[in-house]
């Protein structure tokens, strides 16, 4: 049985994922940590078991207890200050947070020894302003972040590559475009859009 620790569990991305792994990964194991409950049914799955709990990962304590307690084999890393827009009022809580969260997960796996593989999802902020010139994008384009969200992400990889080349950690990075789907928030473009595509519609 394999178990899988989800960090951000109550966001749509982790929603999706849950799906997913019922739909693929029979009798899996789920640990789903997040500050905020989550607005979805915590009951339809058939083939995984999710256990829920509420915490603050900047606790960086009881996050270590919980890894230690659960051993996962995966963790998929999704919580974060998602928002560009809010990295611009709020830099310094934006970086922290999004640090600080993903260190205090790096350090628990560190100091506990884990082999667990850790999915760390990155953003396509982290590419800044490309022209035309350079499309398609790859992985080999330099980063060049010009948002406090998008330097956060850069940091975010950065660590992750000192925590594999010093430490031997298992750590895949993404460097991800925009997520469209039901049950988004509209804090984000596409559901933005669709909401507003929706609203002038029943205006007629």
């Amino acid at each position: 049985m394999k178990k899988y620790l989800i960090t951000g569990y109550s966001g749509f991305v982790s929603r999706h994922f849950l799906e997913y792994l019922d739909k693929n990964e029979a009798h899996a194991s789920i640990k789903g940590l997040d500050v905020q409950n989550p607005e979805f049914p915590q009951s339809p799955y058939r083939q995984i078991r999710v256990d829920f709990e509420k915490i603050d990962l900047l606790d960086h304590g009881r996050v270590e207890n919980i890894i230690f307690n659960f051993q996962p084999d995966y963790i998929v890393h999704l919580a974060s200050y998602s928002s560009v827009s809010f990295s611009w009022k709020e830099p310094i809580l934006s970086f922290q947070n999004n640090m600080n969260i993903y260190l205090n997960l790096l350090e628990s796996v560190r100091k506990l020894n884990l082999p667990a593989r850790i999915l760390s999802i990155g953003s396509s902020e982290e590419y800044g302003n490309v022209d035309e010139k350079s499309l398609p994008l790859t992985e080999a384009h330099r980063p060049s972040p010009v948002s406090p969200y998008a330097v956060a992400r850069v940091s975010q990889e950065m660590i992750s590559k000192v925590y594999v080349d010093g430490y031997g950690l298992d750590i895949v990075m993404t460097r991800s475009f925009n997520h469209i789907g039901p049950f988004q928030r509209d804090l984000f473009v596409g559901s933005s859009f669709a909401r507003q595509l929706v609203e002038i519609k029943k205006r007629g």
